[in-house]
């Protein structure tokens, strides 16, 4: 802990800062042009462990639990809803691709903020700080790869 708050408002800055990092990076995100997120660049591209989307559905058993993922899209005017497909064209599902790839660098950016709570947390609570980036990230960060894996194909 580098600086000392009290508990109380310790608590609220978490908070509040968690807020405004989800909140924040998901905004600056929607308003990135669709056309910057390419699904072949090092980040978004499949790789061969994925198997085609099966590792996530044998190992995280990702079909069990996908579907209850909130889909933050509804808050943000140009936000691309992810629950379910609306057209079955293929530049709506060249879209899908580049909004899973838009979705997954969103997660990933603010999973990559837990360490910050480090500075005024006690180290243990910046533990679970980055735990809870963890938890509230890494769920979608599987679904947007294995969503993108299953369109890609479908594209193909």
């Amino acid at each position: 802990m580098l600086v000392h708050l009290p508990t109380g408002i310790t608590i609220l800055v978490d908070v509040i800062a968690w807020f405004v990092i989800h909140m924040g990076v998901s905004y600056i995100m929607t308003r990135q042009s669709l056309t910057s997120f390419n699904p072949a660049s090092w980040l978004h591209k499949q790789r061969k462990w994925e198997r085609n989307g099966r590792f996530y559905e044998r190992f995280f058993r990702l079909k069990s639990w996908k579907k209850k993922l909130p889909d933050g899209a509804a808050l943000f005017k140009n936000g691309f809803e992810k629950k379910h497909l609306k057209e079955t064209n293929k530049d709506y599902f060249n879209s899908f691709v580049s909004e899973t790839c838009r979705a997954e660098l969103t997660h990933w950016i603010v999973f990559l903020f837990g360490p910050f709570f480090l500075i005024w947390n006690l180290w243990w609570v910046g533990i679970v700080m980055i735990l809870y980036a963890s938890i509230a990230n890494i769920p979608c960060i599987i679904t947007q790869r294995y969503n993108r894996i299953r369109l890609q194909r479908i594209v193909r």
